[in-house]
Protein backbone atom coordinates (compact mmCIF):
# COMPACT_ATOMS: atom_id res chain seq x y z
CA UNK A 1 0.00 0.00 0.00
CA UNK A 2 1.32 3.81 -0.48
CA UNK A 3 1.40 5.26 2.83
CA UNK A 4 2.19 9.18 3.70
CA UNK A 5 3.82 9.88 6.82
CA UNK A 6 3.65 13.13 8.47
CA UNK A 7 6.88 14.87 10.29
CA UNK A 8 10.06 15.93 10.01
CA UNK A 9 12.27 14.64 12.36
CA UNK A 10 14.18 11.65 14.32
CA UNK A 11 10.98 9.61 15.29
CA UNK A 12 9.64 10.21 11.75
CA UNK A 13 12.78 9.17 10.23
CA UNK A 14 12.92 6.20 12.62
CA UNK A 15 9.31 5.12 11.83
CA UNK A 16 9.97 5.35 8.23
CA UNK A 17 13.36 3.79 8.53
CA UNK A 18 10.83 0.50 9.89
CA UNK A 19 8.67 0.42 7.90
CA UNK A 20 10.47 0.95 4.68
CA UNK A 21 11.41 -2.55 5.52
CA UNK A 22 7.76 -4.11 5.17
CA UNK A 23 6.57 -6.18 2.39
CA UNK A 24 3.06 -4.20 3.06
CA UNK A 25 4.89 -1.14 1.39
CA UNK A 26 4.62 -0.10 -2.03
CA UNK A 27 4.92 4.05 -1.82
CA UNK A 28 6.35 6.07 0.89
CA UNK A 29 5.74 9.95 0.88
CA UNK A 30 7.25 12.15 4.15
CA UNK A 31 6.06 15.40 4.52
CA UNK A 32 8.46 17.46 4.89
CA UNK A 33 10.61 14.95 5.63
CA UNK A 34 14.14 15.76 6.10
CA UNK A 35 17.72 14.39 4.42
CA UNK A 36 17.50 11.10 5.55
CA UNK A 37 14.25 9.85 5.02
CA UNK A 38 14.35 11.35 1.29
CA UNK A 39 16.81 7.88 1.01
CA UNK A 40 13.59 5.62 2.25
CA UNK A 41 10.85 7.49 0.52
CA UNK A 42 9.44 10.97 -1.14
CA UNK A 43 9.79 13.90 0.47
CA UNK A 44 6.88 15.88 0.28
CA UNK A 45 6.49 20.21 0.37
CA UNK A 46 2.65 19.58 1.70
CA UNK A 47 1.13 22.19 3.76
CA UNK A 48 -1.00 20.06 6.23
CA UNK A 49 -3.30 22.56 7.54
CA UNK A 50 -4.70 23.29 3.95
CA UNK A 51 -6.72 20.48 3.70
CA UNK A 52 -7.73 20.81 0.41
CA UNK A 53 -3.69 20.16 -0.56
CA UNK A 54 -3.76 16.77 1.49
CA UNK A 55 -7.31 15.80 0.23
CA UNK A 56 -6.06 16.03 -3.55
CA UNK A 57 -2.36 14.36 -2.71
CA UNK A 58 -3.78 11.92 -1.39
CA UNK A 59 -6.22 10.83 -4.20
CA UNK A 60 -3.35 11.45 -6.50
CA UNK A 61 -0.83 9.14 -5.19
CA UNK A 62 -3.97 6.41 -4.19
CA UNK A 63 -2.63 6.64 -0.28
CA UNK A 64 -4.13 4.09 1.99
CA UNK A 65 -2.83 5.10 5.02
CA UNK A 66 -1.54 8.53 6.91
CA UNK A 67 0.63 8.04 9.89
CA UNK A 68 0.44 11.23 11.89
CA UNK A 69 4.44 11.48 13.78
CA UNK A 70 4.01 15.16 15.96
CA UNK A 71 1.13 15.91 17.98
CA UNK A 72 -0.07 19.47 16.65
CA UNK A 73 -1.53 18.54 13.85
CA UNK A 74 -3.79 15.79 15.79
CA UNK A 75 -4.62 18.61 18.32
CA UNK A 76 -5.46 21.05 15.80
CA UNK A 77 -7.92 17.73 14.31
CA UNK A 78 -6.66 16.42 11.35
CA UNK A 79 -7.61 13.32 11.65
CA UNK A 80 -11.34 14.53 12.05
CA UNK A 81 -11.41 15.89 8.80
CA UNK A 82 -10.29 12.52 7.21
CA UNK A 83 -13.30 11.30 9.00
CA UNK A 84 -15.62 14.48 7.93
CA UNK A 85 -15.20 14.18 4.27
CA UNK A 86 -16.80 11.25 1.88
CA UNK A 87 -13.93 10.54 -0.23
CA UNK A 88 -10.86 10.02 2.76
CA UNK A 89 -12.92 8.77 5.59
CA UNK A 90 -12.45 5.11 5.77
CA UNK A 91 -8.24 6.14 4.86
CA UNK A 92 -7.20 5.21 8.15
CA UNK A 93 -5.10 7.46 10.04
CA UNK A 94 -2.94 6.51 13.04
CA UNK A 95 -3.13 9.18 15.40
CA UNK A 96 -6.40 10.06 17.51
CA UNK A 97 -8.94 12.53 16.57
CA UNK A 98 -9.24 15.86 18.50
CA UNK A 99 -10.94 14.95 21.38
CA UNK A 100 -7.81 12.44 22.01
CA UNK A 101 -5.69 14.43 21.08
CA UNK A 102 -6.64 16.47 24.31
CA UNK A 103 -4.87 14.26 26.63
CA UNK A 104 -1.47 16.10 25.34
CA UNK A 105 -3.37 19.13 24.08
CA UNK A 106 -4.66 20.32 27.55
CA UNK A 107 -3.13 19.64 30.82
CA UNK A 108 -5.89 20.56 32.62
CA UNK A 109 -8.04 17.71 30.89
CA UNK A 110 -5.55 15.13 31.50
CA UNK A 111 -5.00 15.70 34.69
CA UNK A 112 -9.04 15.87 35.28
CA UNK A 113 -8.87 12.63 33.32
CA UNK A 114 -6.38 11.11 35.63
CA UNK A 115 -8.58 12.16 38.65
CA UNK A 116 -11.84 10.52 37.23
CA UNK A 117 -10.47 7.56 36.25
CA UNK A 118 -8.38 7.19 39.82
CA UNK A 119 -5.41 7.10 37.46
CA UNK A 120 -2.34 7.87 39.97
CA UNK A 121 -0.67 11.56 39.23
CA UNK A 122 0.40 14.31 41.42
CA UNK A 123 -1.73 16.48 43.08
CA UNK A 124 -2.75 19.65 41.33
CA UNK A 125 -4.90 22.52 40.76
CA UNK A 126 -5.89 25.03 37.47
CA UNK A 127 -6.12 28.53 37.54
CA UNK A 128 -7.09 31.25 35.14
CA UNK A 129 -6.37 35.14 34.75
CA UNK A 130 -8.77 35.96 36.96
CA UNK A 131 -8.21 33.40 39.63
CA UNK A 132 -4.10 34.28 39.67
CA UNK A 133 -4.50 35.62 43.45
CA UNK A 134 -6.07 31.80 43.86
CA UNK A 135 -2.81 29.95 42.38
CA UNK A 136 -1.04 32.47 44.81
CA UNK A 137 -2.48 30.64 47.58
CA UNK A 138 -2.05 27.47 46.54
CA UNK A 139 1.63 27.61 45.59
CA UNK A 140 1.65 28.84 49.44
CA UNK A 141 0.60 25.97 50.05
CA UNK A 142 2.77 23.46 48.94
CA UNK A 143 6.34 22.83 50.01
CA UNK A 144 8.97 23.64 47.17
CA UNK A 145 10.23 22.60 44.53
CA UNK A 146 7.56 24.36 42.00
CA UNK A 147 5.87 22.82 39.17
CA UNK A 148 3.99 25.15 37.01
CA UNK A 149 2.58 24.03 33.41
CA UNK A 150 1.02 25.98 30.48
CA UNK A 151 -2.18 24.22 30.44
CA UNK A 152 -1.70 23.94 26.23
CA UNK A 153 0.97 22.78 23.72
CA UNK A 154 4.30 25.16 23.94
CA UNK A 155 6.68 23.19 22.17
CA UNK A 156 8.16 21.82 24.99
CA UNK A 157 9.37 24.65 26.77
CA UNK A 158 5.94 25.18 29.08
CA UNK A 159 6.79 23.65 32.45
CA UNK A 160 8.58 25.51 35.21
CA UNK A 161 10.29 23.39 38.11
CA UNK A 162 11.24 26.39 40.39
CA UNK A 163 12.93 26.24 43.76
CA UNK A 164 11.81 29.73 44.80
CA UNK A 165 8.05 30.47 45.91
CA UNK A 166 9.15 34.23 44.15
CA UNK A 167 10.02 32.92 41.03
CA UNK A 168 7.31 30.52 41.02
CA UNK A 169 4.58 33.45 41.31
CA UNK A 170 6.81 35.18 38.80
CA UNK A 171 6.12 32.44 36.64
CA UNK A 172 2.76 32.20 36.63
CA UNK A 173 2.20 35.78 36.17
CA UNK A 174 4.30 35.34 33.06
CA UNK A 175 1.97 32.72 31.63
CA UNK A 176 -1.31 34.16 32.97
CA UNK A 177 -0.95 37.96 32.41
CA UNK A 178 1.80 38.18 30.09
CA UNK A 179 0.66 35.42 28.05
CA UNK A 180 4.09 33.67 27.80
CA UNK A 181 3.08 31.43 25.62
CA UNK A 182 0.12 32.86 23.97
CA UNK A 183 -3.34 30.63 23.98
CA UNK A 184 -1.67 27.82 25.65
CA UNK A 185 -0.88 29.44 29.03
CA UNK A 186 -4.80 31.01 29.47
CA UNK A 187 -4.80 28.24 31.62
CA UNK A 188 -1.98 26.96 34.01
CA UNK A 189 -1.96 24.09 36.11
CA UNK A 190 0.11 23.86 39.14
CA UNK A 191 1.04 20.79 40.48
CA UNK A 192 2.73 18.70 43.16
CA UNK A 193 6.14 17.57 42.51
CA UNK A 194 6.96 14.22 42.77
CA UNK A 195 10.27 12.98 43.12
CA UNK A 196 12.05 9.88 41.63
CA UNK A 197 13.14 8.80 38.24
CA UNK A 198 11.27 8.79 35.33
CA UNK A 199 10.65 6.77 32.01
CA UNK A 200 8.71 6.30 29.15
CA UNK A 201 6.33 3.74 28.37
CA UNK A 202 4.43 3.12 25.66
CA UNK A 203 1.52 1.65 23.71
CA UNK A 204 -0.53 1.23 20.11
CA UNK A 205 -3.85 1.09 20.70
CA UNK A 206 -6.80 0.41 18.03
CA UNK A 207 -9.21 2.24 20.64
CA UNK A 208 -10.08 -1.56 22.33
CA UNK A 209 -6.93 -3.34 22.80
CA UNK A 210 -3.23 -2.56 22.63
CA UNK A 211 0.90 -3.57 22.62
CA UNK A 212 2.95 -2.31 24.73
CA UNK A 213 5.98 -1.30 23.21
CA UNK A 214 9.62 -1.65 24.37
CA UNK A 215 10.31 1.68 27.12
CA UNK A 216 12.61 3.80 27.33
CA UNK A 217 15.00 6.81 29.48
CA UNK A 218 15.17 10.26 27.67
CA UNK A 219 17.51 13.37 28.95
CA UNK A 220 15.91 16.12 28.49
CA UNK A 221 18.35 18.96 30.02
CA UNK A 222 21.05 20.14 27.59
CA UNK A 223 23.82 20.28 30.14
CA UNK A 224 25.23 17.37 31.75
CA UNK A 225 24.15 16.23 35.03
CA UNK A 226 20.45 16.80 34.03
CA UNK A 227 21.51 20.97 34.07
CA UNK A 228 20.11 24.21 32.19
CA UNK A 229 17.58 24.24 30.11
CA UNK A 230 14.85 22.23 28.90
CA UNK A 231 15.27 20.50 24.57
CA UNK A 232 13.09 18.60 23.19
CA UNK A 233 15.87 15.82 23.74
CA UNK A 234 19.20 14.56 23.95
CA UNK A 235 19.06 11.46 24.04
CA UNK A 236 17.28 8.30 25.03
CA UNK A 237 18.33 4.67 26.58
CA UNK A 238 16.05 1.28 25.96
CA UNK A 239 15.48 -0.62 27.97
CA UNK A 240 15.40 0.76 31.36
CA UNK A 241 16.87 -1.42 34.05
CA UNK A 242 14.61 0.08 36.90
CA UNK A 243 11.20 -0.96 34.97
CA UNK A 244 11.30 -4.35 35.30
CA UNK A 245 8.51 -7.11 34.95
CA UNK A 246 6.87 -6.16 38.59
CA UNK A 247 6.95 -2.58 37.96
CA UNK A 248 5.38 -3.04 34.42
CA UNK A 249 2.77 -4.88 36.05
CA UNK A 250 2.28 -2.30 37.85
CA UNK A 251 1.95 0.33 35.23
CA UNK A 252 -0.29 -1.87 33.13
CA UNK A 253 -2.62 -2.18 35.60
CA UNK A 254 -2.61 1.05 37.72
CA UNK A 255 -2.28 3.22 34.54
CA UNK A 256 -2.46 2.16 30.69
CA UNK A 257 -5.61 -0.35 31.71
CA UNK A 258 -7.31 2.19 33.36
CA UNK A 259 -6.28 4.62 30.42
CA UNK A 260 -7.90 2.66 27.74
CA UNK A 261 -10.87 1.66 29.20
CA UNK A 262 -11.55 6.00 30.58
CA UNK A 263 -10.99 6.67 27.13
CA UNK A 264 -13.49 3.87 25.64
CA UNK A 265 -16.30 5.06 28.93
CA UNK A 266 -15.50 8.51 27.55
CA UNK A 267 -16.88 7.66 23.63
CA UNK A 268 -12.98 8.43 22.68
CA UNK A 269 -12.92 6.60 19.78
CA UNK A 270 -8.73 6.21 20.10
CA UNK A 271 -6.45 5.19 17.63
CA UNK A 272 -2.68 5.24 17.32
CA UNK A 273 0.00 5.63 20.01
CA UNK A 274 -0.42 6.65 23.88
CA UNK A 275 2.94 7.55 25.51
CA UNK A 276 2.99 7.47 29.26
CA UNK A 277 5.31 10.28 30.93
CA UNK A 278 5.94 8.45 33.80
CA UNK A 279 8.03 8.40 37.52
CA UNK A 280 8.80 6.11 39.52
CA UNK A 281 8.66 6.85 43.39
CA UNK A 282 9.47 4.45 45.97
CA UNK A 283 9.23 1.93 42.38
CA UNK A 284 5.68 3.01 42.20
CA UNK A 285 4.60 5.09 38.88
CA UNK A 286 2.97 8.19 38.33
CA UNK A 287 1.79 9.86 35.58
CA UNK A 288 3.70 13.07 35.01
CA UNK A 289 1.90 13.74 31.52
CA UNK A 290 0.56 11.78 28.29
CA UNK A 291 1.24 12.20 25.07
CA UNK A 292 -0.86 11.57 21.85
CA UNK A 293 2.24 10.23 19.69
CA UNK A 294 5.97 8.44 19.88
CA UNK A 295 7.76 9.67 21.75
CA UNK A 296 11.03 12.02 19.99
CA UNK A 297 14.35 11.35 21.53
CA UNK A 298 12.72 7.72 22.46
CA UNK A 299 11.93 6.51 19.17
CA UNK A 300 15.54 6.55 18.00
CA UNK A 301 16.37 3.82 20.89
CA UNK A 302 12.70 1.44 20.62
CA UNK A 303 11.73 1.88 17.25
CA UNK A 304 15.03 -0.11 16.44
CA UNK A 305 14.60 -2.41 19.33
CA UNK A 306 11.13 -3.98 17.05
CA UNK A 307 11.86 -6.73 15.31
CA UNK A 308 7.93 -6.69 14.15
CA UNK A 309 6.99 -5.08 11.44
CA UNK A 310 5.68 -1.83 12.01
CA UNK A 311 3.52 -1.97 9.33
CA UNK A 312 1.75 -4.66 10.29
CA UNK A 313 1.09 -3.29 13.80
CA UNK A 314 -0.49 -0.32 11.61
CA UNK A 315 -2.39 -2.43 10.19
CA UNK A 316 -4.04 -4.09 13.47
CA UNK A 317 -4.69 -0.74 15.00
CA UNK A 318 -6.38 0.39 10.88
CA UNK A 319 -8.25 -2.87 11.38
CA UNK A 320 -8.98 -3.22 15.06
CA UNK A 321 -7.45 -6.59 15.55
CA UNK A 322 -4.55 -5.52 17.38
CA UNK A 323 -5.16 -8.24 20.24
CA UNK A 324 -3.85 -10.65 17.04
CA UNK A 325 -0.68 -9.17 16.63
CA UNK A 326 2.65 -9.75 18.59
CA UNK A 327 5.67 -7.94 19.23
CA UNK A 328 9.41 -9.17 19.15
CA UNK A 329 11.59 -7.25 20.63
CA UNK A 330 15.23 -7.28 20.78
CA UNK A 331 16.84 -8.18 24.18
CA UNK A 332 20.08 -5.53 23.38
CA UNK A 333 20.04 -1.77 24.50
CA UNK A 334 19.74 0.26 22.10
CA UNK A 335 21.19 3.91 23.07
CA UNK A 336 20.89 7.27 20.80
CA UNK A 337 22.78 10.06 21.28
CA UNK A 338 21.79 13.38 19.66
CA UNK A 339 23.95 16.02 18.15
CA UNK A 340 22.71 19.41 18.61
CA UNK A 341 23.19 22.58 16.65
CA UNK A 342 25.53 25.55 19.06
CA UNK A 343 23.13 27.46 21.48
CA UNK A 344 20.52 25.50 21.10
CA UNK A 345 17.94 25.61 22.11
CA UNK A 346 17.96 29.25 22.49
CA UNK A 347 19.34 30.88 19.53
CA UNK A 348 21.77 28.62 16.58
CA UNK A 349 22.47 28.99 13.19
CA UNK A 350 21.28 26.55 10.04
CA UNK A 351 22.81 25.74 7.23
CA UNK A 352 25.86 24.26 9.11
CA UNK A 353 28.21 21.86 6.77
CA UNK A 354 27.49 18.08 8.03
CA UNK A 355 30.48 15.93 7.53
CA UNK A 356 31.54 12.42 8.72
CA UNK A 357 28.66 10.96 7.65
CA UNK A 358 30.38 8.07 5.74
CA UNK A 359 32.61 6.95 8.66
CA UNK A 360 29.32 5.27 10.87
CA UNK A 361 30.18 2.06 11.29
CA UNK A 362 27.60 -0.18 13.77
CA UNK A 363 25.40 2.70 14.65
CA UNK A 364 22.24 3.84 12.74
CA UNK A 365 22.06 7.66 11.94
CA UNK A 366 18.70 9.11 12.55
CA UNK A 367 18.23 12.78 10.52
CA UNK A 368 16.52 15.54 12.49
CA UNK A 369 17.18 19.32 11.91
CA UNK A 370 18.98 18.09 8.50
CA UNK A 371 18.21 19.52 5.07
CA UNK A 372 20.07 18.46 1.59
CA UNK A 373 21.85 21.73 -0.33
CA UNK A 374 19.23 21.77 -3.69
CA UNK A 375 22.37 22.51 -5.72
CA UNK A 376 25.44 20.39 -4.19
CA UNK A 377 23.17 17.54 -2.64
CA UNK A 378 25.56 18.20 0.51
CA UNK A 379 23.71 17.17 3.88
CA UNK A 380 23.53 20.43 6.02
CA UNK A 381 22.06 21.23 9.70
CA UNK A 382 18.50 22.38 9.78
CA UNK A 383 17.19 23.03 13.15
CA UNK A 384 18.31 22.44 16.86
CA UNK A 385 18.25 19.21 17.28
CA UNK A 386 20.31 17.78 14.14
CA UNK A 387 21.70 13.78 14.17
CA UNK A 388 20.57 11.06 16.96
CA UNK A 389 23.14 8.20 16.24
CA UNK A 390 21.74 4.73 17.70
CA UNK A 391 23.67 1.54 18.81
CA UNK A 392 23.00 -1.60 19.96
CA UNK A 393 25.20 -3.36 22.79
CA UNK A 394 25.20 -6.08 25.34
CA UNK A 395 24.32 -3.12 28.14
CA UNK A 396 23.81 0.44 28.72
CA UNK A 397 28.10 1.52 28.38
CA UNK A 398 29.04 -0.89 25.66
CA UNK A 399 25.63 0.61 23.51
CA UNK A 400 26.90 4.14 24.55
CA UNK A 401 30.62 3.57 24.08
CA UNK A 402 29.42 3.04 20.36
CA UNK A 403 27.40 6.29 19.96
CA UNK A 404 29.87 8.42 21.53
CA UNK A 405 32.79 6.75 19.45
CA UNK A 406 30.62 7.44 16.29
CA UNK A 407 29.55 10.90 17.58
CA UNK A 408 33.37 12.12 17.22
CA UNK A 409 33.29 11.26 13.75
CA UNK A 410 30.75 13.55 12.19
CA UNK A 411 31.60 17.18 11.94
CA UNK A 412 29.84 20.11 11.83
CA UNK A 413 29.95 23.55 13.57
CA UNK A 414 29.59 24.38 17.28
CA UNK A 415 28.21 20.39 17.62
CA UNK A 416 27.68 19.65 20.58
CA UNK A 417 25.93 16.41 22.60
CA UNK A 418 25.66 15.24 25.94
CA UNK A 419 28.13 12.95 27.35
CA UNK A 420 26.84 11.39 30.17
CA UNK A 421 23.64 10.06 29.15
CA UNK A 422 22.67 6.48 31.30
CA UNK A 423 24.70 8.28 34.35
CA UNK A 424 21.32 7.83 36.36
CA UNK A 425 20.88 4.04 35.31
CA UNK A 426 24.51 2.96 34.88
Amino acid sequence: MNVLLIGSGGREHAIAWNISQSNLLDDLYIAPGNAGTSELGSNINLDIKKFDEVKKFILDKNIKMVIVGPEVPLVDGLHDQFLDDELLKNIPVIGPTKQGAMLEGSKDFANKFMSKYNIPTAGFKTFKKESIQGAYSYLESLPPPYVIKADGLAAGKGVVISQSIDEAKSEVKEMLEAEKFGEASSKVVIEEFLDGIEVSVFVLTDGDSYIILPEAKDYKRIGEGDTGLNTGGMGSISPVPFADSVFMDKVEKRIIKPTIDGLKKENIDYKGFIFFGLISVKNDPYVIEYNVRMGDPEAESVIPRIKSDLMDLFMGVAEGNISEKTIKTDPRTAAAVFLVSGGYPVKYENGKSIQGLDQIKDSIIFHAGTKADINTNEIKTNGGRVLAICSYGNDIKSALSKSFSNAELIDFEDKYYRKDLGFDLV
